[in-house]
């Protein structure tokens, strides 16, 4: 059973499904669905179109370089078969497969790194814009005859560390 990749999106086709297009020069295009088929009749670049692995890739949404995808090359020459050598593959697949995982959820994390303190930075920077709102109005002045004559006294709002925080 062999399993083919998209030509338009990169994603599995497996055996009985998709579409195979093959031009004048005997080039041959496989795709998984109409969609992908559709898109290349229409002439689009997959690296433009959102959903597909070559944009992804290009925009750094998913890992490109890591050693682990080295395993999934295509290899048309046939091994002779070892027992030995096809009970350390499986046991090597199980290990590949944790290793890719643990290195997608990090690589995950480390996007999201960046948008975490874009947004810790949006969220002083609005706090501190609309500080009024959350102090009452005679909290900084003690007395009222004080509140007519003094200026503004700026109080320090304590922030929660992200632990205390509830998840929704």
């Amino acid at each position: 059973m062999r399993l083919e990749k998209c030509w338009f999106c990169s994603s599995t086709v497996y055996p009985g499904h998709g579409i195979q297009f093959v031009r004048n020069d005997a080039k041959i295009f496989r795709f998984c669905r109409s969609k992908c088929h559709k898109n290349f009749k229409m002439k689009r670049n997959p690296r433009k179109v959102k959903w597909t692995k070559a944009y992804r890739r290009l925009h750094g949404k998913d890992m490109t370089q890591d050693a682990t995808f080295e395993f999934e090359r295509k290899r048309n020459r046939p091994e002779r078969y070892d027992r030995n050598l096809t009970e350390n593959t499986l046991k090597a697949i199980k290990v590949i497969d944790k290793v890719r995982s643990r290195r997608g959820e990090k690589h995950i994390q480390n996007r999201l790194k960046v948008r975490v303190a874009k947004d810790r930075k949006e969220a002083i920077k609005e706090l501190d814009q609309q500080i009024h709102i959350l102090i009452a109005p005679g909290a900084t002045v003690k007395g009222a005859s004080a509140a007519t004559t003094s200026p503004k006294v700026p109080v320090k709002v304590q922030q929660e560390s992200n632990e205390n925080r509830m998840e929704e």
